[in-house]
């Protein structure tokens, strides 16, 4: 190519000009950007009583905090134990799933099975197996660490306007002849009342909460007896076998060794 033609591509500028600011505007039908969205929490729920079950006392004070400040009331327990004796108190829990004492699911398990209280599973357990067992343990959302404030916000909101208002807790069980007022506290079998102990009605109406089910010795001590921690000798298996014999058969309650018991039927 040659000169001539270089010359002939290149744009033509009149000597002396300069541009000016009207020559650089933009043309009036064009518009700036607009600014990106900020994202900011809803007040729908607002005051949420939130219980916090993390083990590692820095990220809990820190979750809590944060909530707080975003107009929340929290509560920290840092046990499983504790979690399955408080969980009622709270709209929300968010839930570790690496726990001192119990396996994280089995507490999913056992809020689940005599509550709706809606649960996020927070942990940094992030599989997809992982998930999948959180999700069937009954967690209502899984949040794999780390994780961001804002995010965890929009989970608690996705998750309050899925769930919608808690219903009431189941008032009655029946199972066969077997019926249990958890209003009253009162247990009748074939119509019959059958006095029982605190203990024994609290153990009595926990296997019933998962009909089908074995709920583990670690479970039932949890619950009942708020205790984790210490080997309490036969103390499960005195209340069994009084519970047993208050409903006339061995068969109401079914041992499965090595793990815990069940519900069943004579």
């Amino acid at each position: 190519m040659n000169h001539q033609a270089i010359d002939q591509l290149r744009p033509h500028r009149r000597e002396g000009h300069r541009p000016t600011s009207s020559s650089l505007s933009l043309p009036r039908h064009t518009t700036a950007p607009a600014p990106r969205p900020t994202w900011t929490p809803s007040t729908e729920h607002k005051n949420l009583h939130v219980l916090v079950v993390e083990n590692e006392p820095t990220a809990a004070d820190a979750l809590v905090q944060g909530l707080m400040r975003q107009g929340h009331r929290a509560e920290r327990v840092n046990t499983g134990g504790e979690a399955l004796c408080v969980h009622h108190r709270a709209d929300l829990v968010l839930l570790d799933l690496d726990l001192p004492d119990l396996d994280g699911l089995e507490v999913c398990r056992g809020i689940r099975a005599v509550s709706d209280t809606p649960i996020i599973t927070v942990t940094a357990r992030g599989s997809e197996l992982d998930r999948v067992l959180g999700l069937q343990a009954g967690s209502d959302d899984y949040l794999v660490k780390p994780y961001g404030f804002r995010e965890l916000l929009a989970r608690i909101e996705a998750v309050m306007r899925r769930c919608g208002p808690r219903t009431e807790t189941v008032r009655a069980i029946s199972h066969g002849p077997l019926h249990i007022d958890t209003t009253t506290r009162e247990v009748t079998l074939d119509g019959d009342p059958v006095e029982l102990t605190r203990k024994e009605f609290d153990l009595l109406h926990l296997l019933a909460t998962h009909p089908g089910s074995i709920v583990s010795r670690r479970q039932l001590m949890a619950q009942i007896w708020g205790d984790t921690w210490s080997q309490r000798g036969r103390t499960i298996d005195t209340h069994v076998s009084s519970l047993r014999g208050k409903l006339g058969s061995t068969s109401w309650i079914i041992t499965v060794r090595g793990v815990g018991f069940r519900l069943g039927h004579p």
